[in-house]
């Protein structure tokens, strides 16, 4: 044994026993430094037959516990293997088992606020078990390994017989657990624990403490605890325990998230409870059958037409998607949205079939405007009725829409189309708050590219009342974080990173008059060649813009050279 007043690994200071075992000793020990308590549990190895067995458990054990971060389970802080013993330094629980209560009380029943209380942290502490990555089965739940803090919470000890969830595993191999409490599954031969096993040792539990009965004491069974205490009989309490101790784990609670409800709803599991929902139930089927009765008729004449709409409108999209030209494609996405303007498939299909080799020309212009611009009767458009049927799908397809324009139109009013649809998102909250960033800054782009000239990018920012300082903070603005991340798409990200390589190399004097640092405009360069080595691209397109885009960023850096050498010279 360790002497009293002794150090432990130099550390831990033995202030007196707290406890005994059938092969361990648990002390009181004081790191003086920190002046923390820490309870150090010892198992001598002349004291144990077959050490390195019991050793090696004990290695499991706290290995476990190392993973362990949760409220009602103690810390590990330290494993010392010296000569003589085998040493594990962990939390010191103040307080009582739940087992000494019961002996203290004379295994008298407790009352049910507290119990109740007891089962709900149990509950809680077997349920984050349950979902660790390898769930972990702890298989030994009974009074004696909950300790009652002064606090009024409780900690779940004595982590021997627990295992991990093996999801192939058919049987487990020995039975582990204690008698009166453990599961039938855990009597080997008879299927393996699992979560449900847990539940009944909980149930089993809740049970001896709610009457004061030992399940494993004659008649080593669970009847209802109503037969003890008369009080109980058809409560919602009794339903709980009854169901928790199913021999079959079918017909158990199937995880901790349905008995934590059960237990936070025990007064909804009462016989009475019960019988009243049953009564409601059939009240309420034979009400719904009149009103089917009148129904059905209409319903199932509505059904069909839904059903006809919904099959035409998936054989356009299928023609769609198979034919042999952009044109044809069009004209089936177009018929498509006519049938039905407020789905948003359709529109989808369509931006992508425009965007996918970069480019968009006059001609996927017009049939586009005409697909989406497409009026039956007044004013109101297929673009409006998505609007108020789908306003998700309609954000999702007007940033596609401007991108498109801003980034690959091959028409000299590519970005005064674009900032027109970019200006219906500007509102948005389906968008994420960096894509609506993105918009506005855009948009403010689009709104004066109207009035600038195109000769080798001296735009007449004055007529608008901006700078190219004005400019180049839009191009930063739009720049910030991972474009990737943000926008969700490659091709949106790589035409943001081709338009700030493109601007640098045409306005590069213009920048630097307008007191833009070599360093601010090489750094943005930068930037994007360390974004573009982490996207992977999908297909030979891709790869090709972003080899296009890397020429692009050499190409203004030749210019930027140039320019701020012939300054300083």
């Amino acid at each position: 044994m360790l002497e009293i007043g002794s150090l432990v690994n130099g550390t831990y200071k033995i202030l007196s026993v707290v406890g005994r075992g059938g092969m361990s000793v648990v002390y009181l020990a004081i790191n003086e430094r920190a002046n923390k308590t820490w309870a150090v549990k010892e198992v001598r190895k002349d004291g144990v037959t077959d050490f390195e067995v019991v050793k090696q458990g004990l290695i499991v054990e706290t290995e476990m516990l190392k993973q362990f971060d949760h409220p009602h389970l103690p810390s590990i802080v330290d494993v010392i293997d010296t000569e003589d013993s085998f040493i594990i330094v962990m939390d010191y629980i103040q307080g009582k088992s739940l087992e000494q209560i019961l002996a203290k009380s004379g295994n008298a029943p407790q009352k049910k606020e507290d119990v109740m209380e007891w089962a709900k942290q149990l509950c809680d502490v077997l349920g984050y078990l349950h979902s660790r990555e390898k769930p972990i089965i702890y298989r030994d739940m009974k009074p004696a390994n909950v300790m009652l803090r002064p606090d009024g919470n409780v900690m779940l000890i004595d982590f021997g017989t627990a295992r991990e969830f093996k999801s192939r595993s058919v049987a487990d191999t020995v039975c582990l657990g204690t008698r009166g409490y453990a599961a039938p599954e855990q009597y080997g031969g008879m299927g393996q624990t699992d979560a449900r096993t847990d539940i009944y040792c909980l149930g089993a539990t809740l049970y001896h403490l709610l009457t004061g009965h030992s399940p494993a004491e004659p008649p080593y069974e669970i009847r209802p605890i109503g037969e003890w205490i008369p009080e109980y009989a058809g409560s919602g309490l009794e339903a709980i325990i009854m169901k928790c101790t199913r021999q079959d784990p079918n017909e158990r609670y199937q995880n901790c998230a349905e008995l934590m409800y059960a237990l936070e709803h025990e007064e909804d599991n009462t016989q009475k409870a019960r019988k009243e929902r049953e009564k409601r139930w059939k009240l309420f089927l034979a009400s719904c059958a009149v009103c089917i009765l009148g129904v059905i008729g209409m319903i199932g004449f509505r059904m069909g037409w839904n059903s006809q709409i919904r099959m035409s409108y998936e054989a356009y999209l299928d023609n769609a998607k198979n034919a042999a030209d952009l044109k044809t494609a069009a004209d089936y996405y177009t018929k498509a949205i006519a049938m039905s303007p407020e789905t948003g498939e359709a529109y989808q299909d369509l931006i992508a079939e425009l965007d996918r080799d970069y480019l968009m020309t006059s001609e996927e212009s017009l049939l586009l405007t005409a697909a989406v611009m497409h009026t039956e009767g007044g004013s109101r458009t297929s673009i409006d009725s998505l609007r108020s049927g789908d306003r998700a799908a309609y954000d999702e397809f007007c940033y596609r829409v401007a991108s498109d324009y801003y980034f690959f139109y091959d028409g000299a009013d590519s970005r005064t189309k674009a900032a027109s649809w970019y200006e219906k998102v500007l509102e948005s909250n389906t968008l994420t708050e960096q894509q609506v960033r993105i918009a506005n800054s855009l948009y403010r782009i689009g709104s004066y590219y109207a009035s600038l000239g195109t000769n080798a990018g001296k735009y007449d920012f004055a007529n608008q009342g901006s700078t190219y300082l004005d400019y180049w903070k839009d191009l930063v603005e739009i720049m910030q974080g991972n474009l990737m991340e943000i926008t969700g798409r490659a091709y949106v990200a790589l035409g943001l990173y081709k338009n700030m390589a493109v601007e640098i190399y045409n306005c590069a004097p213009q920048f630097k008059a307008a007191g833009v640092s070599y360093e601010e405009l090489q750094g943005e360069l930068v930037h994007i060649r360390e974004q573009l080595a982490d996207i992977q691209p999908e297909d030979e397109d891709d790869q090709a813009e972003i080899d296009k885009i890397r020429k692009n960023i050499d190409q203004a850096e030749v210019i930027l050279e140039s320019t701020f050498a012939a300054a300083s010279e």
